[in-house]
């Protein structure tokens, strides 16, 4: 019989982080077990205080070196997801360890908040100076909080380990988030749509890699690129430091913080026959709102690179121009 674990809706950073949304996992990011629930599970948790979950098994993913340039933390993502398949993970809580002292708090972002990608119940990094330093320039001391690691001996359901250097800038194809290939086998698609944000890209760093391919050039005639910030404060410290006005300047629009064209809410809906290049977290078939459209998710730096050219492109090439 499984284990399980009763949790108490408290105030008290010990607790678990459950929302209702499926990428609530991102909290990974600041070492927090974090899982997301549905609204029926969530309704029942403010009325009732209290939830119940299985303890999920451990997989232990080592990621050793570095990257290479223009290789960013989506493409080890998507990298690792086409590895184990969206089913890979199924239930288990998956740990970021290696060398992860180069993985910002913004890419922990990312990788944390793709877990559920995999089919994993949370994903989490270690806090690390990294995220120490991060809590501490948010106003949240160190002893705010206990750091929960794994044991020196523990033990894991799995072991993978990935050495950076030797991934690529990637893409998922149509229709699954595990349909991962190197950018270099899908080059030259035709795109007419470019997303840059949601939860998974919608940072500020995440702009600034894209203003820096944008800077100066046009996007494709063909081609609309849409801007996604994560939040409010994201857009705003972006139109301070100058990278809106880049990323308008060269084609492309703004749309309001939040969720949006990710999951075909609103502004950025493909029409039937269409292909968008997205940041975003799921390339389902009628994700964005069509079931005829195609969606290939990449990193910022391959999404802006492709927004100039109208076709999937290799950011690297652009890089060289």
């Amino acid at each position: 019989m499984a284990c399980a674990i009763r949790l108490w809706l408290r105030r008290d950073l010990r607790y678990p982080v459950l929302g209702s949304d499926s990428h609530t996992c991102s909290y990974g990011a600041v070492g927090a077990f974090s899982s997301g629930i549905d609204r029926t599970e969530a309704a029942a948790l403010l009325l009732t205080g209290e939830t119940w979950l299985k303890v999920p098994q451990s997989i232990k993913m080592t990621l050793s070196g570095s990257l290479q340039k223009w290789v960013t933390a989506k493409d080890v993502i998507l990298h690792i997801i086409g590895d184990i398949s969206v089913s890979g993970a199924d239930y288990c809580s998956v740990e970021f360890q290696g060398d992860i002292k180069q993985f910002s708090v913004d890419d922990r972002f990312t990788m944390a908040n793709m877990g559920v990608e995999m089919g994993a119940k949370n994903a989490v990094f270690p806090v690390d100076e990294v995220m120490t330093t991060y809590l501490s320039s948010r106003g949240i001391p160190k002893s705010k909080y206990t750091p929960v690691s794994a044991d020196a001996d523990a033990t894991y359901y799995r072991e993978t380990s990935y050495k950076l250097r030797e991934i690529p800038p990637v893409v998922a194809a149509p229709h699954s988030v595990d349909n991962v290939k190197p950018v270099t086998e899908v080059e030259g698609i035709e795109i007419q749509q470019c997303l840059l944000g949601t939860c998974t890209n919608g940072r500020l760093s995440d702009f600034q890699v894209a203003a820096k391919i944008l800077k100066g050039k046009k996007v494709h005639p063909t081609v609309r690129l849409l801007i996604l910030p994560a939040s409010r404060q994201v857009y705003l410290d972006a139109v301070k430091e100058g990278v809106i006005e880049t990323l308008v300047n060269a084609g492309g629009t703004v749309l309001p913080p939040g969720c949006g064209p990710c999951l075909g809410a609103h502004q950025g809906v493909l029409a039937p026959g269409e292909r968008c290049i997205s940041t975003s977290n799921r390339n389902f078939k009628g994700r964005m709102g069509c079931v005829d459209a195609e969606i290939y998710l990449a990193s910022p730096a391959t999404v802006a690179a492709s927004a100039i050219h109208g076709r999937i492109t290799d950011p690297r090439k652009e890089m060289k121009r």
